[in-house]
C-alpha cells in the first residue's frame, strides 16, 4: 500500500467502560477530527459485545462526518480495549454471552490455587481479576473454541480473523513480555493455552481490512489494521511521552504514575508490572491517595475557590499521608498504613493547602520508589485527570518534584491508539 504521508491519517478506537471514542491523526500527531459515543444508547449490559460495537458504529459514523473529505485518507487502524476485559467465541468467532469485564472478579478458589502454585511471583496473572483467571472460567462455557481480550475481539472485527493479540493486553493472561511467548506453565494451570490468540508488538501490521467492514463504515479497502494496547498504555502513549524518563502522572480519584524505561521493574508487593513497548517499559504503580481525599471533604466549588486563594509559595508543615481509609500499597506496602490527616487548621484553605502538599510528596515518593525498583531517573513530567487542570496544586508538585512539566499532546486514549496505527505505518 502506497500513500501520501502528507495527508494520510490514522484512525485510533478506545473501548472504554462507558463508551467508544475515536480519533483521526495525521503523520504528525495532530488530532484532526474526534468523536464518542455512550454505550448506554444501545443497551444497559455493559458486558455486551454487541453493544460495543453498535457504540463503535455510531462514533466511526459520526467521526466519518466530521471529517467529510478527510475521510478517504484513512490508511490505518489501531484499538484500544480495557486490561482484563475478556470474552469467549464458539467455533464461528460470534461471541458466548456477555464479556467478563475488567474488574469483575472470578470467584472460584481453585483457580487462585493454580494459579498461585505454578505463576511465577513477579507474573501480572494473579489476582481474582486477572486474565488467566477469567481464561479459566471463560473456557468452561459450552461450544467455547477461543477467548479472546477486548481489543483483540475488536481487531477480529476489522480483519475477519481472531487469531491476533498484543503484548501489552495479554500480559494479566501470563504472557510472559521478556521471553515474548504464552509460557509452558500456563497450562499447568489447567487453563487451555491453545484458546488464547497469539501476540504481537503493540503498533505491528496485523492484516488489512475485511472488505464487508470497509464497506459498511465508506473506508479504503486498503487499509492496514494494527495491534493495539491497553487503554491505560493508550493514555501514556496519547500524552506524546516517548523518552526514557518521561512520566505520566494521573490525578483522578487516585494517583497512578507511570515512567518509560529502558529495563522492566517487576515488584509484585508494590502491585507493580511492565508492559513493554516496542524495545521499552512501561512500568507504573497506583496509590490509594489521589482526588478521592480532596473530594471526601471538599465539594468541587469548594476546591476551585480555596485552591484559588492559596500561594505556592508559602511554606506549610503539616506533614499529611492523604487516605481516606488505613491502608497503601504502592509507593508504601503497608496494609494497615494509617492516614496521616492531623492536625487539621482551623480554616478550610489551609487543610487544602495540606493536602495538595501531601499529595504531591507521595506523588514525588513514587517515583522515587519506581528508581529504587530499577527504573530509570524521572527526566520530565506529563499530568493527566481533573487534577491536572488545578494550576496551583502543578505549582506545589513542581516543588516537590523539580523536573520540566511538559505538555500534554492528548488526553484521549484513542490518540495513542493513532499513534501505534502510524508505528505500523511507518514500519511497512
Amino acid at each position: 500500500m502506497t500513500f501520501s504521508q502528507k495527508s494520510a491519517l490514522a484512525l485510533g478506537i478506545d473501548i472504554g467502560t462507558s463508551g467508544v471514542r475515536a480519533v483521526l491523526m495525521n503523520s504528525k500527531f495532530d488530532v484532526v477530527a474526534q468523536s464518542s459515543s455512550l454505550m448506554s444508547d444501545f443497551g444497559p449490559n455493559h458486558r455486551s459485545p454487541v453493544v460495543w460495537w453498535k457504540s463503535l458504529e455510531s462514533a466511526l459514523e459520526q467521526l466519518r462526518i466530521e471529517a467529510s473529505e478527510q475521510w478517504s485518507q484513512v490508511v490505518g487502524i489501531s484499538v484500544d480495549g480495557t486490561s482484563g476485559t475478556m470474552l469467549a467465541l464458539n467455533n464461528e468467532f460470534e461471541p458466548i454471552g456477555d464479556a467478563l469485564m475488567y474488574n469483575d472478579p472470578v470467584e472460584n478458589p481453585d483457580v487462585f490455587e493454580q494459579i498461585r502454585q505454578h505463576a511465577p511471583r513477579e507474573s501480572a496473572a494473579h489476582g481474582a481479576t486477572s486474565g488467566l483467571a477469567k481464561l479459566m472460567t471463560l473456557q468452561e462455557l459450552s461450544g467455547c473454541q477461543r477467548v479472546l481480550h477486548q481489543a483483540d475481539w475488536v481487531l477480529g472485527k476489522f480483519i475477519g480473523e481472531y487469531r491476533w493479540s498484543d503484548e501489552n493486553n495479554s500480559l494479566k493472561t501470563g504472557y510472559d513480555p521478556i521471553l515474548r511467548e504464552w509460557p509452558n506453565w500456563i497450562s499447568q494451570t489447567k487453563a487451555r493455552r491453545e484458546l488464547l490468540p497469539d501476540p504481537k508488538e503493540p503498533g505491528q501490521v496485523t492484516g488489512e481490512i475485511h472488505q464487508k467492514i470497509a464497506n459498511r463504515f465508506g473506508l479504503s479497502k486498503d487499509i492496514k489494521i494494527v495491534s493495539g494496547t491497553t487503554d491505560g498504555c493508550a493514555a501514556f502513549l496519547a500524552t506524546g511521552a516517548t523518552e526514557i524518563g518521561d512520566g505520566v502522572t494521573s490525578l483522578g480519584s487516585t494517583l497512578v504514575v507511570k515512567i518509560l524505561s529502558d529495563q522492566p521493574v517487576f515488584a509484585p508487593e508494590y502491585g507493580i508490572y511492565s508492559h513493554r513497548i516496542g524495545d521499552q517499559w512501561l512500568p507504573g504503580g497506583a496509590s490509594n491517595t489521589g482526588g478521592n481525599v480532596l473530594t471526601h471533604f471538599f465539594s468541587d466549588e469548594e476546591l476551585i475557590r480555596h485552591s484559588r486563594n492559596i500561594d505556592p509559595e508559602t511554606q506549610i508543615n503539616l506533614n499529611y499521608y492523604p487516605l481516606i481509609k488505613a491502608g497503601e500499597r504502592f509507593p508504601i506496602n503497608d496494609p494497615v498504613f494509617p492516614p496521616r490527616l492531623e492536625p487539621r487548621p482551623p480554616d478550610d484553605q489551609t487543610f487544602l493547602h495540606g493536602l495538595l502538599v501531601g499529595i504531591s510528596k507521595v506523588e514525588e515518593l513514587a517515583y522515587n520508589r519506581l528508581k529504587e525498583l530499577g527504573g530509570p531517573d524521572l527526566k520530565s513530567l506529563r499530568t493527566v485527570g481533573g487534577g491536572s487542570k488545578n494550576s496551583v496544586w502543578t505549582a506545589l508538585r513542581q516543588k516537590q518534584t523539580p523536573v520540566p512539566m511538559q505538555y500534554v499532546a492528548s488526553d484521549q486514549a484513542a490518540a495513542g491508539a493513532a499513534r501505534l496505527a502510524w508505528k505500523g505505518l511507518l514500519s511497512v
